[in-house]
C-alpha cells in the first residue's frame, strides 16, 4: 500500500503552490518519493523534528523551502504548514506555528 499526503488545510496547500519553480519541483519530487516509499527518506530529504514532527527540505535554485509534516494513521502523513527559509536556522515561529497544528492531530 503506498503512502497518502493530505494538507491541514486548502491555504497550507495554496501556501505550497505558490513555492518557486524549482523549489516546488524538488518537493513535489520529494512528495512523490513519501508516497511511493514512505517518509523516513533521512537527509536531505526529510528530517525528524522531534516530538511527532517531521520537515520535508526542498531545494531550488531559488533557495530553501521546507514544509513540515506528521504521520497519521494509515499510512497517511498531514502537510502541516510550510514556508521558504531566509537563513541558516528555521524561525521559531515557523516551527511554533508547526507545532501548535501537530497538536490538533495527537
Amino acid at each position: 500500500m503506498s503512502w497518502k499526503v493530505t494538507f491541514y488545510s486548502e491555504k497550507v496547500e495554496k501556501e505550497i503552490l505558490e513555492f518557486s519553480v524549482g523549489i516546488l519541483a524538488d518537493l513535489l519530487h520529494i512528495l512523490e518519493m513519501i508516497e511511493n516509499l514512505g517518509p523516513n527518506l533521512g537527509k536531505p530529504h526529510t528530517a525528524a523534528m522531534g516530538d511527532g514532527l517531521f520537515e520535508i527540505r526542498a531545494k531550488g535554485k531559488e533557495g530553501i523551502g521546507r514544509a513540515f509534516f506528521a504521520i497519521v494513521v494509515d499510512k497517511e502523513i498531514v502537510i502541516l504548514h510550510s514556508f521558504v527559509k531566509k537563513s541558516r536556522k528555521t524561525p521559531k515561529k515557523e516551527l511554533d506555528k508547526a507545532r501548535k497544528r501537530l497538536k490538533e492531530f495527537q
